[in-house]
């Protein structure tokens, strides 16, 4: 096992392929499953999963026997979850993203490579934990401690802004496994003395990232709460908007056009009007109470115009991170979407923004045996997805808490 650790650990580049991990075959009888391409489930089935794959989904029983039969008893079983915003850097955050029905991550930057290093270990088997898309270090204007992060990284402590800085780092990023970039086109809306709305990055800035992001075939998601940057970051090719609280209708409209997606990270937002956490301060709030109606406004003019919506919750997933991509499922589900639509948001939509959609997002025979058991039809009440009882993760049972009780 070490061996196989340190292998996976000494790669240089990431791919946004994973590593198939051995995994027995795993029975699911009596499973309600929605499959996150239609609206109507298939009821009373019988899911086959064998070497971390879908072998079959269907009315007749298994073949042959399995290693680990389970009887779901008409419970409802969904795709897993993909979170498209997160800042994972521990163990633990793996594990908790896991128990809350999250089998897929996409990083948008931790500050030492802690992603790469998570992804090496869940792909080698020594940890549990969803499949990771790493983002490498943050592309922004000063690093302050990350360029402790890299000896390579020494040659930005005066900053990061010429095309050539930028090119630079892009090219440290994917040199150390990144599968994404990750830049800024606004200033922070946690910080009380940033304003989220003013743009950090030029068009011109943005496209020299997204230039030698392209030559080394990875995507840049793009940090822009203000319209102006947002709007940048479009015009320069990023391929998703995250937070976007203040996106006009043009930016959308371009959006649409360039086949961008929005990452609204909306649950977010609320942790900035939460006494006592970790953003409690009077001006941000008074931010909250400011950017909330303005943030909900934009998502709705974005799922009307037909731009892909996906679910990301920028968390660290710490003690307090459950069901996180549940909740933001089920404010997609407040701001107007059907049930199904906010589902896809979690699944479908989201791993074709990520561009792993032959893979994981719905449950088809051959895909990765990504899934998640809950109590209820979350068609009836998407709220249901917050109380999980099963997660399976490559094939692997990594939560089962049926029968009743918390293990």
């Amino acid at each position: 096992m070490l061996s196989a650790v340190l292998l996976a650990l000494s790669a240089t580049r990431g791919t946004a392929q994973s590593v198939p991990r051995p995994a027995g075959r795993v029975v699911l009888l009596h499973a309600n499953v929605i499959d996150a391409s239609t609206s109507l489930p298939l009821r009373n089935a019988t899911i086959v999963l064998e070497a971390g794959r879908i072998l079959s989904i269907g009315a007749a029983p298994a073949p042959g026997a399995a290693a680990d039969t389970i009887d779901l008893e008409g419970r409802w079983v969904v795709p897993g979850l993909i979170d498209a915003h997160t800042h994972i850097n521990s163990l633990a955050g793996m594990k908790r993203a896991l128990e809350s029905c999250v089998t897929t991550v996409r990083s948008a930057s931790t500050p030492h490579y802690e992603d790469v290093g998570l992804r090496a270990l869940v792909r080698a088997g020594a940890i549990a934990g969803p499949e990771m898309l790493a983002a490498g270090v943050f592309v922004t204007p000063s690093l302050g401690e990350t360029i402790l992060a890299d000896p390579r990284l020494a040659q930005f402590a005066g900053g990061v802004t010429t095309p050539a800085q930028l090119a630079a780092l892009v090219n440290i990023n994917v040199d150390r496994g990144a599968d994404w970039i990750k830049t800024r086109g606004t200033e922070r809306a946690g910080l009380a003395e940033q304003d989220p709305r003013k743009q950090v990055y030029s068009e011109s800035q943005l496209r020299a990232i997204v230039d030698a992001a392209r030559a080394r075939g990875v995507g840049v998601l793009v940090h822009a709460h203000g319209d102006e940057g947002a709007f940048a970051a479009v015009k320069a090719g990023a391929r998703t908007i995250e937070h976007g609280t203040y996106l006009s209708d043009s930016t959308l409209r371009l959006m649409k056009e360039r086949g961008a997606c929005f990452t609204p990270t909306y649950t977010t937002l609320f942790d900035l009007s939460s006494p006592g956490g970790d953003y409690d301060s009077a001006p941000l709030q008074l931010r909250a109470a400011h950017m909330i109606p303005r943030a909900a406004d934009g998502i709705r003019a974005a799922h009307a115009l037909g731009v892909p919506v996906i679910t990301g919750v920028d968390t660290e997933y710490g003690p307090n991170s459950v069901s996180r991509v549940a909740t933001e499922i089920a404010h997609l589900r407040d701001l107007g979407f059907t049930p199904l639509d906010a589902i896809r948001s979690a699944t479908s939509v989201a791993a074709q923004c990520l561009g792993i959609e032959t893979r994981v997002g719905m449950l088809k025979v051959g895909m990765e045996a990504d899934l998640v058991v809950v109590e209820r039809n979350p068609l009836d009440d998407v709220r249901a997805l917050q109380d999980v009882v099963i997660v399976i993760a490559d094939g692997r049972v990594a939560l089962k808490r049926i029968p009743f009780g918390v293990r």
